[in-house]
């Protein structure tokens, strides 16, 4: 067996911001996928991930006995599929920010769900919500809080528009140019990242005035700006406010930022080469770049992989 492809997605603006309601910007990225299947002679890590997957069969049959309005399930399906070795093969790195668990959530409703809304009708705001909700609840078993934004990106595969906590909307993006010299890039950080400790330092400094402060007035401010400029195609506002946000994560989300990458951090505000963001909720993992020149940023970053993700 083997089921439909989900895949990874990368808040393009927005991590932290939107637990403060500020506006978010997600979209799918196909380079990475993840699928449903069951294998004659599994490898360690499919033993593995159907391992995680009776675990997780466990936690859906007690969240649709607790929220029965929520959402149901084909527990008797999922529990025999998973007895008979299923698991999620994905090639999602994990712990790095391109949403690896939202694809096996999406995976899961859409195999699974009873009476689940489908990509092919209207997607009513009330619709996508009602999603979004649904995914939060599944997706909190892997790493706490969720919002249920990685499972409703990686299942509808559509760029999603976050205005705030009760306002999403499906949304096009402005059209690649593959000649083009500007980007948006994954920077790789060789480490994995740890979603739930990073969400509690960030729990933890809103209790500080100043933090919020500084959320409100700065970052909150920025991304929403980016996320306007970007959808508007607006290139050259777009990299003024970044490298003003890039400014704004460096000095007031250090331990999410690895410590090697400072410095590098600083390079790129301080040259104009590249401006550097968090991708997730950072800690590890990718690190998103934004430059109005691939070619000079490469140069700059030569002792780094760098992967494109947009160029325009």
């Amino acid at each position: 067996m083997k089921g439909p492809l989900f895949y990874s997605k990368i808040l393009l603006f927005g991590e932290y911001g939107i637990i403060r309601d500020s506006k978010g910007l997600s979209i799918p990225y196909n380079f990475y996928n993840g699928a449903l299947k069951k294998d004659e002679n599994p490898s360690a890590e499919a033993i593995a991930s159907n391992a995680s997957l009776k675990r997780y069969t466990i936690y859906l049959e007690n969240l649709q006995t607790e929220q029965p309005d929520l959402v149901a399930f084909d527990i008797a399906s999922l529990k025999s599929d998973v007895e008979t070795g299923m698991y999620f093969d994905s090639s999602i790195p994990q712990g790095y920010g391109v949403g690896s668990s939202g694809a096996l959530v999406a995976a899961i409703y859409d195999k699974y769900a009873t009476h689940k809304i489908t990509v092919l009708e209207n997607l009513t705001r009330e619709k996508l919500l009602q999603l979004k909700n649904i995914f939060g609840q599944m997706e909190s078993f892997f790493h706490g809080k969720s919002s249920g934004l990685d499972p409703l990106n990686s299942y509808l595969s559509i760029p999603i528009l976050i205005n705030s906590k009760d306002n999403i909307e499906a949304t096009g993006i402005p059209t690649q140019s593959f000649d083009g010299k500007g980007a948006v890039f994954l920077l790789d950080s060789g480490i994995v990242g740890e979603t739930a400790p990073m969400v509690n330092i960030f729990m933890e400094n809103l209790k500080d005035k100043g933090f919020r402060a500084m959320l409100k007035n700065q970052f909150v401010k920025y991304t929403d700006a980016c996320v306007e400029n970007f959808l508007h195609g607006d290139m050259k506002s777009l990299f003024t406010n970044t490298k003003k946000l890039s400014k704004v994560v460096l000095n007031n989300f250090k331990p999410m930022i690895p410590e090697q990458f400072h410095g590098i951090w600083q390079n790129g505000i301080d040259t104009n080469d590249y401006y550097l963001k968090l991708c997730g909720s950072g800690g590890g993992g990718y690190i998103l770049g934004f430059t109005q020149d691939l070619e000079r940023a490469k140069v700059s970053l030569k002792d780094y992989k760098l992967e494109v993700v947009y160029q325009f």
